[in-house]
């Protein structure tokens, strides 16, 4: 049984109180942490994108995969950062004020992701801060975890985003 970190320390949120579509820098508060989801990946699927992106045999052949190291097919490493992405940024990252990230820390990959789990994204809010050099943004630091059907966390990075504060009417 995995432990879980946040389950003393803070306690889930709702969405927004906007939309995607009106979220800007002062939208996001330290402490908060949101859960999303879900995508579940099929055999076929993690096939499919290991013979283009990720040709190992642990992605692309399910009987050697069988007899290998996770004994069974797994999906990249890389796709499961692309599941994340995916589900980050149809719900937490705004639509109109998101202008870049300057970068990801700390990627973990702490179990396989396999044919049929289904996945959910947790995001907490650890810091926000408006530039100093460009007062017309801020950045929205965050702790992401996507978990599989279980709650066991298979991915977990830091996120930075710059995000453009709220324009004046």
């Amino acid at each position: 049984m995995t432990t879980d970190p946040w389950s003393t320390t803070t306690s889930l949120r709702a969405d927004f109180a906007v939309p995607g579509t009106d979220r800007w820098f002062e939208d996001y508060t330290v402490g908060d942490v949101r859960e999303y989801g879900s995508i579940t990946l099929s055999e076929q699927e993690i096939v499919d994108f290991a013979r283009t992106y990720d040709p190992q045999r642990i992605h692309t052949d399910p009987e050697w995969a069988a007899t290998g190291p996770f004994s069974g097919l797994i999906a990249s490493g890389i796709q499961t950062i692309g599941v994340f992405m995916r589900l980050y940024a149809d719900h937490y990252l705004t639509q109109c004020g998101s202008l870049a990230s300057p970068g990801v820390d700390e990627v973990r990959w702490t179990k396989p992701v396999r044919p049929g789990d289904e996945l959910r994204l947790r995001v907490e809010t650890l810091e926000t801060r408006l530039s100093r050099s460009k007062p017309d943004r801020g950045l929205v630091v965050s702790r992401c975890e996507l978990l599989n059907q279980d709650g066991e966390v298979v991915l977990s990075q830091s996120v930075m985003n710059l995000v453009a504060v709220r324009p004046n009417d």
